[in-house]
């Protein structure tokens, strides 16, 4: 099968979910690592379709819902600034910080600008000599190698009005934090398809050995999640605990070589914070010594904010799938899309937005929407 559509064939999705009824004999809880695939899984009813026995826990896997609160305000301090040019892609502009967000800094006379690619920012700062252009670089290891050949890029051409506010986070130390965490359910995970297209599966096996759950290396699309579903219950049933790549299409063991040298030129591991969740070890980057001029946290001396969240945002519990997105009090009554508390509310793949979009629906378009053909 090579295309989208073939991956949302219903006959396929049928026989899949049957496989899945014919084996799973108790109940289990597996944990999907990214906010992509929690979006497809409620918007095509894949949860409704499966056996009442499997239980999919949404995880930390939306890279703006974990970008902590501090960092956030730190983009705002350093976007409020007349001589920058402060450039973001556009689901961070709304994401609340203390008591603002980017829009309104924009409102305010801020030079915020929406952008496709960190490339695009350097261009700004070639264009614009006389202002320091400042990129917001977030995300998993999918968005951190294009970040870094960016920078990469302004060292080698001398662009020195360029920096990068660095919030980049890793996978697998949050798993390990997941497993470790004395209100954990999870059993086994859907680990994300593309994170892994870039890193490859090495660091996988020792925390599938370590913590013995299952972690299958899943898509994106209907077919591809319910095949993840189904190799993860096989194994669960089993009493196994290994890697299985669900994806071989897009991920390979030894992921994009290049891309990793890249990020292993540009970036070193650092602890990192997480909205919601805390302080997870060796769970980000920052920029390595080598590339340290082009950090903004350090060019524009922001790295002392420190702030707290707002009580009445449950996002941290929702990111640690400890709750679902309609537990949470506030959920579609003082948090909507429109006035978001926290950034699960805001991103195209927050758990909350999620739930608020494809399970608020009415009538006929609902059942169509929770359709698992797409």
């Amino acid at each position: 099968m090579k295309y989208i559509e073939e991956f949302q064939d219903p006959r396929l999705a049928q026989r899949l979910l049957d496989e899945i009824h014919a084996t799973v004999t108790r109940p289990w809880a597996m944990m999907e690592v990214c906010g992509g695939q929690t979006h497809s899984i409620i918007r095509h009813g894949i949860d409704q379709l499966l056996p009442d026995q499997v239980e999919l826990i949404h995880g930390p896997g939306c890279p703006v819902c974990v970008t902590p609160l501090e960092v956030i305000d730190k983009a705002l301090e350093i976007a409020s600034r007349p001589d920058v040019v402060f450039c973001s892609f556009g689901d961070m502009l709304r994401v609340p910080g203390t008591g603002r967000d980017l829009f309104q800094v924009k409102g305010e006379g801020g030079d915020v600008r929406v952008v496709y690619s960190p490339l695009d920012a350097l261009r700004i700062a070639q264009q614009n000599p006389d202002k320091q252009v400042v990129f917001f670089g977030i995300g998993f290891e999918t968005t951190a190698p294009p970040n870094a050949m960016t920078v990469y890029q302004a060292r080698k051409l001398g662009i020195r009005n360029f920096s990068l506010l660095v919030s980049h986070v890793r996978v697998p130390p949050a798993i390990e934090a997941i497993m470790r965490s004395p209100s954990c359910r999870v059993q086994a995970f859907l680990a994300a398809g593309h994170v892994c297209s870039v890193m490859g599966t090495a660091e996988y096996p020792e925390l599938a050995e370590r913590f013995k759950v299952p972690i299958v290396v899943t898509g994106f699309e209907p077919l591809d999640i319910l095949e993840g579903v189904r190799r993860t219950v096989g194994q669960l049933e089993r009493g196994e605990h290994t890697v299985d790549n669900a994806y071989p299409r897009a991920v390979r063991p030894e992921g994009n070589p290049a891309a990793k040298a890249m990020l292993q030129d540009v970036f070193e591991v650092t602890d990192r914070a997480w909205r919601g969740i805390g302080t997870i070890p060796d769970s980000g980057w920052r920029l390595s010594e080598r590339y340290r001029e082009y950090d903004a946290e350090h060019r524009f001396a922001v790295g002392s904010i420190t702030t707290e969240e707002p009580a009445a945002c449950r996002s941290g519990e929702v990111l640690q799938g400890l709750i679902k997105p309609h537990e949470c009090e506030a959920f579609g009554t003082v948090c909507t899309p429109r006035n978001p508390l926290g950034a699960t509310m805001v991103s195209n793949e927050g758990a909350c937005a999620a739930y608020y979009l494809y399970r608020r629906l009415g009538g006929p378009t609902a059942h169509k929407e929770t359709s698992p053909v797409g």
